[in-house]
């Protein structure tokens, strides 16, 4: 593919951070680690070249995640879906609880809205969102992705929505990557159809502290993070994430689980000193909070 021809797209798309402790599959927070696909129309079939993360395990088919949600955004604009040349340099880890799939996912539905004529006003951003969630499954990595900085997403009548809310200046978020990988779909395995009322309680309350001390005062971060409706039951499946995630709240840090991990977020107002906090497993590393979201460009 040559980037400099007509009709070429390239999205920019963070990773993102949900559920920040109490805001299970609703909250998600864009962090400022990107992958970036360059893509365009294919005269000879689909190629896909990678490089960065997943660069010797990624599909090059059409089985590609990227090339099934663009597909899936010509189909809803009405298209018929072109065979595409993607270039994707990725540094978001798979299966780390950093929203990578939400990331391609977003990814591959701009593509669709870049390339389509008249694509922008066929899938705007609500609609684009709510087909994103369907693919992904549940909303809240992929609003923080498209969207950017902190978002509140929700899901009624089969279609979800999202807002986005201020983050406060003096936030600062350090992710601890892990070195292994963790299944979303084995982390949800773990959750018990029923919680006792009194944490479902207390996570209502703690949610709603949680938008307060992300956009107006930080020193609530800490109580706001308290999360009694999901790590606790995911612990077996992420013992040394936990255990870490324990260690910084022991400390006085606003520490989770990212995601269904095994990545952990710590949300502080001051620097955290990366080398006392470095663990065997995982690498930590400060990251600005991203608050342009998914960014198309085209010539």
């Amino acid at each position: 593919m040559n980037p400099g021809s007509p009709g070429t797209v390239r999205v920019r798309v963070p990773a993102s951070s949900a559920n920040l402790g109490p805001g299970y599959d609703s909250f998600g927070l864009a962090l400022g680690r990107h992958d970036v696909v360059t893509a365009g129309r294919s005269q000879d079939g689909i190629r896909i070249e990678v490089s960065g993360v997943g660069a010797d395990s990624v599909a090059r088919t059409s089985d590609n995640l990227v090339a099934r949600a663009a597909a899936a955004g010509f189909a809803a604009l009405g298209e018929p879906a072109p065979p595409l040349a993607l270039t994707c340099i990725n540094a978001i880890p798979h299966g780390g609880g950093q929203g990578s799939s939400a990331a391609a996912i977003v990814a591959g539905l701009m593509i669709a809205r870049g390339l389509a004529p008249d694509g922008a006003p066929g899938l705007d951003d609500a609609e684009l969102l709510a087909l994103a969630a369907r693919i992904e499954g549940h909303p809240d990595n992929v609003a923080a992705a498209l969207l950017g900085g902190f978002t509140l997403s929700w899901t009624a009548a089969g279609r979800s929505t999202a807002i986005r809310h201020r983050v406060h200046p003096d936030i600062r978020a350090v992710l601890f990557t892990a070195g292994q990988a963790a299944s979303t779909a084995h982390a949800r395995g773990l959750l018990p159809p029923t919680v006792p009322h009194v944490d479902a309680a207390a996570n209502a309350a703690r949610a709603g502290l949680l938008v307060h001390a992300i956009g107006t005062d930080p020193r609530y971060l800490f109580a706001a993070t308290e999360d009694r409706l999901h790590q606790q039951y995911r612990a077996s499946g992420v013992p040394a994430s936990m255990s870490l995630v324990g260690e910084l709240r022991a400390a006085g840090v606003a520490a989770v689980i990212s995601g269904a991990g095994p990545s952990v977020l710590a949300l502080t107002t001051e620097p955290l000193d990366l080398g006392e906090w470095g663990r065997d497993g995982f690498v930590a590393t400060e990251l600005a909070i991203d608050t342009a979201g998914a960014v198309l460009e085209r010539w």
